[in-house]
């Protein structure tokens, strides 16, 4: 018999088995969580207005990737369904605990958030924050609501999964993956109110790739840092430097209970002289001030001299933000304050 006809048997065979062998079930799969908290890629148009407001839960976003259950057993937890907007220091904590609580069971080898994306790069870094669980979190959300024809939301959400499962997905921090780019909580942002290709992380760049046939990963976040949850959020206010701006809201931000103010500087942390008084006067009265940059890259440093210069920000006692943006300044504060208001601490927290 000739061999040709002898491998087309044997390959008949074996494909014959193969056919005959029962799917993997649910129990043999690999167990992914899913943790819904709302967003665009929960949102469908509604009929009377033709606006897209919340609509899906996580169980349907699920259900919606078929592809998903060929991979993974999926544990879905319905934290909430809100837009991102909706999200802050009132529901960071209790997503970061119910994290932590999801990825003690041995069984999960990791999470899924889904999130809206306007908030999403600060959830996202809250969470790298102060997760103590080593097991891959991939954030993902969607640029178009699932009533759209080309919705994105279903594609990240198998990413995600796959990169979870993905070999060195551990011990990578909480990332943030869509349109097949994998970025660090710390350093990813929003660059576009409505391209999928939205998220990027600047001068660091993608930690890696969610190719089709697999994940590649490039390099780690070498500035992650873990730090105890507080028993509180203090309130930390947020305010921006701006042409013409009379230090104002500085003030105020103070008067209003404000335990410290993170400022939206220009360059690499300038302002004019009304706001250097305006800061001097409250971190005089014990109220930290972060300087943070608006820029996109680079990093917010004390170097100019002129009043209202980052030198003159620095000898008035203030804190810079290093590389974080305004946002992630306020949350690395967020956690921090209610340890410590020292400058010098602060700093270090900032440098690390």
């Amino acid at each position: 018999m000739a061999v040709a006809t002898i491998l087309r048997r044997t390959l008949f065979g074996l494909s014959g088995l193969l056919l005959l062998m029962p799917p993997a079930s649910a129990a043999d799969l690999p167990k992914i969580a899913v943790i819904a908290t709302g967003g665009t890629i929960a949102m469908k148009l509604d009929p009377t207005t033709h606006a897209p407001v919340p609509a899906l839960s996580g169980e349907d976003l699920v259900a919606a990737v078929p592809k998903l259950k060929d991979i993974a057993a999926i544990a879905v937890t319905e934290f909430s369904n809100v837009p991102s907007d909706y999200m802050g220091p009132d529901r960071w904590p209790g997503l970061a605990r119910k994290v932590d609580e999801i990825l003690a069971d041995p069984t999960i080898r990791g999470a899924i958030v889904l999130h809206g994306t306007d908030t999403l790069d600060q959830t996202a870094y809250f969470l790298d924050l102060t997760v103590k669980n080593d097991k891959p979190i991939v954030l993902v959300g969607a640029q178009r609501n699932a009533s759209d024809w080309d919705s994105d939301g279903s594609r990240n959400l198998l990413n995600a999964a796959r990169q979870i499962l993905a070999d060195g997905s551990t011990g990578m921090g909480v990332t943030v993956t869509l349109n097949h780019h994998i970025n660090a909580a710390r350093e990813v942002r929003k660059t576009h109110t409505s391209n999928v290709e939205t998220f990027n992380s600047g001068d660091a760049g993608f930690l890696g790739y969610v190719d089709e046939d697999r994940v590649v990963f490039s390099r780690k976040s070498l500035r992650r840092q873990t730090l105890p949850l507080p028993d509180r959020m203090p309130q930390v206010d947020l305010v921006a430097m701006y042409a013409g701006a009379d230090g104002s809201q500085v003030r105020h931000a103070a008067e209003t209970g404000a335990e410290a103010i993170v400022v939206e500087a220009y360059g690499w942390g300038n302002m004019n002289a009304e706001m250097h008084d305006a800061i001097a006067e409250v971190i005089a009265k014990g109220v930290p001030v972060v300087v943070a940059t608006k820029v996109y890259d680079g990093r917010a440093l004390p170097v100019y001299g002129f009043k209202g210069g980052g030198n003159t920000l620095l000898k008035a006692g203030a804190v810079f933000a290093d590389d974080l943006t305004p946002d992630k300044a306020r949350i690395l504060t967020l956690i921090a304050l209610p340890k410590t208001k020292d400058r010098a601490a602060l700093q270090a927290l900032f440098d690390r």
